[in-house]
């Protein structure tokens, strides 16, 4: 290291503020050298490494410890006896010496994990608690003693508060996983007796009109398909205008928030995913957020031993980690995710599938976009799209059903300010909005498009966001129609649960949401179900004779193909344009989309099966079957490493160095050093630092 010319007098050393926004507190006996010099000191920190994590230290909102972590600078027990040293308190083994179990529930086990507390033991009137945050514990402590008297901090790794905590107060986290939404909300509190007298009824009436009156039932029947027909078709028109009015220049996500990033908590649910948990941690690594920002959740079932084999052989990063969902009455990915939240870090939350492969940048797209947005802009929905279009005609009708969704309708009917329902991917919301709404309802097979109208009824709002995640497309027959019976299962469903009090409903989200709320969730379903009434009417151009036959001579009959020709050829004008720019030779195959649809009818009807029979069964979708093609899509790598200039000045003298008119070279950083490290002059210094990965 080279001084800088032109640096007269040296710096006298002084103390640095190495690493943690909020320093302990000085006192009589307190180690007063910062966190980097102690790691220096100790030997566990490379001084390379520790110049690099003080210079992002300096651009985010990181603890320095957490960045030191995340690069595998530093090791987690060298780390904790760090802390020990900076803070003068103990560093306790969780494992060897258990907490008491009455300490966590008095302040809550919920509470304590959020803020990486244990409370341990109380010894003398005062309850000692392990803080895996030590800078946050002065801040927290009002409330600690409100909850357990007078308190004094002892120190614990992050894991092994979290560990401790689950393994004492692991089954109550997860029955509040399954129970967390409101009963009024929930699937779980369904009326099995009022149900079974409904559908019995419904039954009893359609036997017996069909008996007494086949023809007047069936025009009844043909009239509501026809109606919802019409309507969801007008619903589509306008949501497609209103996104091909959507200006590109206010289309979000289109380039890096400046300035300081936050934590993104990702939680990826993995059941049974022997054929691609091993490709996953690749596709994850491309991301170019900061990794100390990063914090992904790969959710797997406590006896899902298949996936927790594939991943044990994996070498995971520290910003990686494994939560074990413990087992229960019910395996569903909202009642994982639910749980998973838990052991979230970051204030913004999203939900990936394990076959997912987002793009690059996404991570800093969603920043951006929460950062110019309101507070009432809850969530974000991100596209999907395939890695494997081509396999078979089943997988080029899916990329052009799911880019006509996502590219085409979607960005509509957020524009238009109606419900939005969430996919179940590839979405991210704010923490404190999700805690607001209960979480995801964990008896609900379509958790995300329940709480996508949960929010709507909040009164927040869910945007577009222009980012795309590519996912393998579910292309064999009897699999498709397994994982849409699912869908249209948990739509009937959903709807259901926010038609109990129809009124309080038109109050929360009013009229226009409202009806757009019954045109996506009841007539999608009852379109599928009724689909073959509309179909036999194409009996009489092949000259067969129909019960309404007379009824579709004259204006009634020809507005009625109309609309049938009408509403099919918006469907292949709106799949045409959405894949113009990406899967342009696809087109050809959008007449066959009527085929496509007619495999939905078939899982309609298991699904109004399963409705009565296992409501709340989940048939998984098998993935990695078609995977072989995932990473030939080309996309933006994370950047190589780069050489950052950096001016190294003597902890503390960052003013000085500024009036002394010492710059880093070429725009660079100007970066506080521990003052008394060994091989650190105390004069400014020039050098240039190798970081791979963006900042800001």
């Amino acid at each position: 290291m080279q001084a800088v010319p032109g640096a007269a007098a040296p710096f006298r050393p002084r103390p640095a503020q190495g690493g943690d926004r909020a320093a302990p507190p000085r006192a009589d006996g307190r180690d007063h050298r910062a966190l980097g010099q102690i790691l220096l000191d100790d030997g566990a920190v490379d001084p390379g490494n520790l110049l690099k994590a003080l210079m992002l230290h300096r651009r985010q909102t990181a603890r320095l410890g957490e960045i030191l972590l995340a690069h595998g600078w530093v090791s987690e027990a060298a780390l904790g006896r760090a802390l020990s040293q900076q803070w003068r308190t103990s560093l306790i083994d969780l494992a060897a010496v258990p907490p008491d179990t009455r300490l966590i529930d008095q302040a809550g086990a919920e509470w304590c994990l959020s803020h990486r507390l244990v409370p341990w033991r109380r010894t003398g009137g005062v309850a000692f608690v392990a803080a895996a945050r030590p800078d946050e514990f002065e801040a927290l402590r009002p409330q600690l003693e409100a909850r357990l008297g007078p308190v004094r901090m002892l120190l614990c790794g992050e894991t092994d508060c979290t560990r401790a905590l689950l393994a004492t107060r692991g089954t109550a986290l997860i029955r509040r996983a399954e129970t967390c939404v409101a009963p009024d909300m929930s699937c779980r509190t369904r009326n099995e007796l009022r149900l079974g007298a409904i559908l019995l009824a419904l039954m009893a009436v359609l036997a017996i009109g069909l008996w007494l009156a086949p023809v007047a039932v069936l025009a009844a029947l043909s009239a509501l398909t026809v109606g919802t027909l019409a309507a969801t078709t007008a619903l589509k028109a306008l949501a497609f205008r209103a996104t091909l009015r959507l200006p590109p220049a206010a289309r979000p996500g289109s380039s890096r928030k400046d300035g300081e990033l936050p934590v993104i908590s990702v939680m990826v649910p993995m059941f049974r995913e022997e054929n691609i948990a091993d490709r996953l941690v690749g596709r994850l690594a491309r991301l170019d957020y900061p990794r100390e920002l990063t914090d992904i959740l790969l959710v797997v079932e406590e006896t899902d031993q298949v996936t927790r084999n594939a991943l044990s052989g994996a070498r995971l990063p520290f910003w990686m980690r494994i939560v074990t969902v413990p087992d229960g009455p019910i395996r569903t990915k909202p009642r994982a995710l639910n749980y998973a939240l838990n052991f979230c870090r970051g204030p913004i939350i999203g939900v990936w599938d394990a076959e997912d492969r987002p793009e690059a940048d996404q991570l800093h797209k969603i920043a951006r976009h929460f950062d110019h947005a309101g507070p009432e802009v809850a969530c974000v929905q991100g596209a999907l799209d395939f890695y494997n279009p081509r396999t078979n005609w089943l997988a080029r009708c899916f990329t052009l059903e799911y880019s006509a969704w996502f590219r085409g309708v979607l960005p509509g009917l957020a524009r238009m300010g109606l419900v939005v329902p969430l996919g179940g991917t590839t979405f991210f919301i704010r923490r404190s909005a999700l805690d607001h709404a209960g979480g995801w309802d964990s008896w609900n097979v379509t958790e995300d498009a329940d709480l996508g109208i949960r929010l709507a009824r909040l009164g927040y709002r869910t945007e577009i966001v222009d980012t795309t995640t590519h996912e393998e497309a579910n292309c064999r027959t009897v699999p498709w129609i397994k994982q849409r019976s699912r869908w249209l299962k948990g739509f009937a469903m959903t709807w259901g649960v926010h038609m109990r009090d129809p009124r309080r409903l038109w109050r929360e989200i009013g009229p226009a949401r409202t009806i757009g709320f019954h045109l996506q969730m009841f007539a999608t379903v009852q379109q599928f179900l009724l689909a073959p009434v509309l179909w036999s009417f194409w009996l009489l151009t092949l000259g067969i004779g129909h019960p309404l036959g007379a009824m579709m001579d004259g204006p009634a009959g020809m507005a009625v193909i109309g609309l049938f020709l009408g509403s099919e050829a918006l469907n292949l004008s709106i799949a045409c344009w959405s894949v113009r720019r990406t899967h342009r030779p696809l087109m050809p195959w959008a007449p066959m989309l009527p085929l496509y649809f007619a495999l939905a009818c078939l899982a309609a009807w298991k699904a109004a099966y399963e409705i009565v029979v296992k409501p709340f069964y989940w048939d998984k979708t098998v993935h990695g079957v078609f995977d072989q093609t995932a990473d030939e899509i080309a996309e933006p790598q994370a950047p190589a490493a780069a050489m950052i200039p950096v001016l190294a000045v003597a902890g503390g003298h960052e003013a000085e160095a500024v009036q002394r008119g010492l710059r880093a070279p070429d725009g660079g950083l100007i970066v506080s050093l521990p003052g008394t490290a060994a091989g650190y002059g105390t004069a400014p210094a020039a050098m240039q630092v190798p970081f791979a990965g963006r900042i800001g």
